[in-house]
């Protein structure tokens, strides 16, 4: 796949077939995150693995739960707090693998670097034929103490960016984009019209 194919293709993925992701393949998307760029290379991120489904159904129970008992209640309800409550709702969507991204503390700008790095593995991920979703209200369950203790995590790094990654069950539906906003483009010497595709 070429590159500008896996930017425009890339979806976020929330159905998986029952199929393994093999190590190596973790490996590799993993070994294309770290091309990102980082602020004066520093290369501030730090990668945890949870393979196997089992696992990962229980991390999704106490994700939950967690999201569910810390929801800020200066926010109106998200949709997805009702979605939570429910026993049977898989947060990590019945992937068997998932990857989170951690910062290194010290680190200007670590979060926006491991950001970047999240990004090329999606693009690595989606180039290779797998589904990634990120997984946002994971995070501040990822970032606990105890949950970075069980993961072997130093309890010092920042949780910032977990994703699944999985064999996609089918096409995930195109999501439809606005036109960027431009707020300002001054370019000299003033180019020609451009019309919007």
């Amino acid at each position: 796949m070429q590159l500008l194919d896996a930017i425009y293709h890339r979806r976020a993925v929330r159905h998986y077939l029952d199929r393994e992701v093999e190590p190596a393949t973790v490996r590799e998307i993993i070994d294309a995150a770290i091309q990102a760029p980082s602020e004066l290379n520093q290369q501030p991120w730090a990668f945890a693995v949870v393979h196997g489904r089992p696992r990962l159904r229980n991390y999704s129970e106490r994700a939950k739960r967690h999201f569910i008992t810390h929801y800020p209640t200066a926010f109106e309800p998200h949709p997805r707090c009702q979605l939570y409550e429910d026993s049977d709702y898989d947060m990590f969507y019945g992937a068997d693998t998932l990857i989170v991204i951690y910062a290194m503390p010290g680190h200007l700008h670590a979060a926006e670097d491991c950001c970047l790095a999240a990004e090329n593995l999606m693009l690595a991920a989606c180039g290779l034929g797998l589904g990634t979703c990120p997984i946002g209200f994971a995070r501040p369950w990822f970032d606990l103490p105890e949950t970075k203790r069980a993961l072997g995590v130093p309890e010092h790094y920042q949780a910032i960016f977990p994703l699944v990654v999985g064999q996609p069950a089918g096409e995930a539906d195109p999501v439809p984009r606005r036109s960027p906003e431009i707020v300002s483009w001054q370019w000299e010497p003033a180019p020609a019209p451009v019309s919007a595709p």
